[in-house]
């Protein structure tokens, strides 16, 4: 084949310019990757911290043995739909304090120490009938009613959870404090699913024990609620 000069020429550029727009648009998307790698890296750091910090304050593994004397007295149907219900509520109420917390707060004049001074309040009279009856629960209250209090509030989702996911949200992100919400409440409906083989592991006799301790416990962290809702109004 014979090539003219100029033909020669042009095809050659055409080859060099290709080239350099196919490297360029290779760095391109290198440098896309490499910058969504980065937020990657900077986000899951935060992830894990805002995760860490959430499932601290809620507790699920904690709060076990105040679940099961909470409801000694359902069969195990009445137990899971309890739990269930109390895993809902929980992700809708921190989902809706992550999204609206601080409006919900200012709307109706309300301050983090209000609400914590009343939190505490709540968890103080919970500890009371616990170590007087053994156990919060009354005959006539239904499973959904024992699932939302005292079980999602106060006890997952408390002054605590609430002020740690406004803060996270201050810290991080709406979508970092988000994601984290639903992290923990998964772990926490996986640690519920485990409570009918933990009260038949315990028996009668030792969630009556462990439930009166609990109590004790309970009433401790609510006179902190309370404390540190009066230190900071004051």
């Amino acid at each position: 084949m014979i090539c003219l000069p100029f033909l020669c020429e042009s095809f050659i550029l055409d080859s060099v310019w290709a080239k350099i727009f196919i490297r360029s648009k290779f760095i391109l998307e290198l440098a896309k990757y490499i910058f969504m790698y980065e937020d990657i890296l900077v986000a899951v750091p935060n992830l894990v911290r805002a995760v860490i910090s959430l499932f601290i304050i809620v507790d699920p593994l904690g709060n076990i043995p105040i679940l099961i004397s909470l409801t000694e007295k359902m069969n195990e149907k009445e137990r899971r739909k309890t739990f269930q219900t109390a895993t809902a509520t929980g992700v809708i109420l921190l989902l809706s304090f992550a999204l609206v917390g601080q409006q919900i707060f200012i709307l109706f004049g309300i301050s983090m120490q209000s609400f914590m001074i009343a939190g505490g309040i709540l968890l103080l009279l919970i500890s009371v009938k616990m170590l007087i009856t053994g156990s919060w629960e009354e005959s006539k209250v239904s499973p959904e009613s024992v699932g939302t209090v005292p079980i999602a509030i106060p006890l997952l989702v408390g002054p605590g959870a609430i002020t740690t996911t406004i803060l996270n949200i201050r810290i991080f992100d709406v979508a970092i404090t988000v994601i984290s919400v639903l992290i923990v409440f998964f772990i926490v409906w996986v640690t519920l699913r485990f409570v009918d083989q933990i009260y038949r592991l315990l028996g009668r006799s030792g969630s009556l024990v462990i439930a009166r301790v609990m109590a004790l416990i309970i009433a401790a962290i609510a006179v902190e609620y309370i404390l540190e809702g009066i230190r900071g109004i004051y």
